[in-house]
């Protein structure tokens, strides 16, 4: 391609979006409030993931094992939990460390445990963390059928409460992105049709003097990529801005939670919703052509 070729499908694209400026403003702003909304939902889900995987690190499976396990069995136990599918982590605990374990959680009120010193009631155990959060469930039926083992306790309906509620703000911020980039598809086309019916004697004319397909259809994939990018940054800035206003106030007024900062993870989803404007954009001049150019 020329660069005498590509300054004129810049030119027009640039005096079509010019020419339709009201319904070329009013495609930036809805492109701009969709993407807005699905870039709002993005961190919303980065921050649930964030949230999840939090408090997966602090989930775990307690192993209670029956009294009267010799080391050399215990060993055994480990060793076949261990190859167990999901097990990311097998600890054991001895009724002496989890007895210390619980004196140090106590602190101050340590002393009413000091006459189990020498009659400890609590069992040996192992603590087991899994993978990830959902393989928690099948993981304690499986545990639940090996010999030795007396319990399985976990965090029973937490996990699985987690992981739909998790599943629920993906589903739906997809649904949501799906509709709000349908509507800005069908607006960006409509901004492009009239624009190819108004010159649609002067695309006949070229068409007749040997002007390939593409180069009448490119200035208005080009004006539709220039429409959906230009939305695209207002709804950008809008939601740095407004996000870390919102972050900042978080972690000074509430200080247990924790929203993602991290610039790169923060930047990547803006870079998601740049992509996002330029195909919808480039989308709906796709559409727009194909169905009315018909060259």
């Amino acid at each position: 391609m020329s660069l005498r070729t590509l300054s004129y499908y810049w030119r027009e694209a640039l005096q079509s979006i010019a020419r339709n400026s009201w319904l070329s403003a009013a495609s930036v702003g809805t492109v701009a409030v969709s993407l807005l909304i699905v870039g709002i939902f993005a961190l919303l889900v980065v921050n649930a993931n964030e949230f999840t995987r939090g408090l997966e690190s602090g989930l775990e499976v307690r192993v209670i094992l029956r009294d009267g396990q010799s080391r050399e069995n215990i060993n055994k136990l480990q060793k076949e939990i261990e190859r167990l599918p999901g097990v990311s982590l097998v600890e054991f605990v001895s009724k002496d460390q989890a007895l210390e374990e619980m004196k140090r959680n106590l602190q101050n009120r340590r002393e009413i445990l000091e006459g189990l010193q020498n009659d400890n009631p609590l069992p040996d155990a192992f603590r087991i963390k899994a993978v990830q959060a959902d393989q928690i469930p099948e993981l304690a039926g499986r545990l639940e059928r090996l010999n030795g083992v007396d319990q399985v306790i976990y965090g029973h309906g937490l996990v699985e409460k987690l992981v739909s509620a998790t599943r629920w703000v993906r589903v739906a911020g997809t649904g949501i992105l799906g509709i709000l980039c349908l509507a800005a598809v069908f607006l960006i086309s409509t901004t492009i049709r009239m624009s190819v019916f108004a010159r649609r004697r002067e695309i006949g004319i070229m068409v007749l003097l040997g002007a390939t397909n593409w180069f009448v259809r490119f200035p208005y994939l080009l004006e539709g990529m220039i429409l959906g990018f230009l939305g695209a940054v207002l709804a950008g800035l809008a939601v740095y801005a407004g996000y870390m206003s919102l972050a900042n106030y978080i972690d000074q007024s509430l200080p247990f939670i924790h929203p993602v900062t991290d610039q790169r993870t923060i930047i990547m989803v803006l870079g998601g919703v740049l992509g996002t404007g330029l195909v919808i954009g480039a989308l709906g001049s796709i559409l727009s052509i194909r169905r009315f150019l018909k060259i």
